[in-house]
C-alpha cells in the first residue's frame, strides 16, 4: 500500500502527521506531505487508513500495489 496527499484538495489540517507521523510531515505552510515515497510499512497500515478516515477534505488517497 502508498499513500498519497493531493495538493489541490489538501487544505493544512494538519490531521494526517497528528495522525500518522511515521508517513505523513508538514510542509513550511503546514500542509501536508507524505514523508519518503509514500510506501506504508507493515504495520502501518492501521495509520494510513485513520489518516485518510480522518482527512475533512479526503486529500488523503491510499493506493493498493500489485
Amino acid at each position: 500500500m502508498k499513500v498519497q496527499i493531493n495538493p489541490e484538495l489538501c487544505q493544512g489540517h494538519g490531521r494526517c502527521y497528528d495522525l500518522a507521523p511515521g508517513l505523513f510531515g508538514a510542509d513550511d505552510e503546514g500542509y501536508g506531505q507524505v514523508l519518503g515515497d509514500g510506501t506504508v510499512p507493515p504495520g502501518a497500515g492501521h495509520d494510513a487508513e485513520l489518516a485518510a478516515a480522518n482527512c475533512p477534505e479526503q486529500a488523503v488517497e491510499l493506493l493498493e500495489e500489485g
